[in-house]
């Protein structure tokens, strides 16, 4: 049947309804064949990413307090030569 007939026949709300009903379940089709799956994986290797970054920032903090502890040990080394040199000094005197 030509598309004329059946808007004849049946009426054009009828027959439009029925072609967008035909585009509805390819959509759904194609969405749920095509597009669900790469989403899945897409959700997958975020996951995998936000993982990597929760690990690199951890290990930041880790180097950051290890850095400031060096700096810390490091200016009372620092800060008790000064005094011994202080001590020599004034023993001289």
């Amino acid at each position: 049947m030509d598309v004329v007939e059946l808007i004849n026949k049946y009426g054009f709300p009828i027959v439009m309804a029925v072609g967008m009903g035909f585009i509805i379940k390819y959509v759904w089709t194609w969405a749920t064949v095509e597009v669900k799956p790469v989403i899945s994986d897409a959700n997958t290797v975020l996951i995998g990413l936000i993982d990597r970054i929760r690990m690199l920032d951890n290990d930041l903090i880790r180097l950051n307090q290890k850095v400031n502890t060096v700096l810390h040990l490091r200016g009372k080394s620092i800060e008790h030569e000064r005094v011994e040199a202080e001590k020599e000094i004034n023993k001289k005197d």
